[in-house]
């Protein structure tokens, strides 16, 4: 539905682009969650 939406021609194009954002989302979690434990 996702690749249908945003009109990608392949679902391999729509997968890349949703494992890169949510590699990040994880790291900025990671590191929001490292900072909070170092600063109480």
């Amino acid at each position: 539905m996702i690749k249908e939406l945003l009109d990608h021609t392949h679902i391999g194009v729509t997968a890349t682009v949703y494992a890169h954002a949510r590699l990040r989302l994880h790291r900025e979690a990671m590191t929001a969650l490292g900072n909070a434990l170092n600063h109480p």
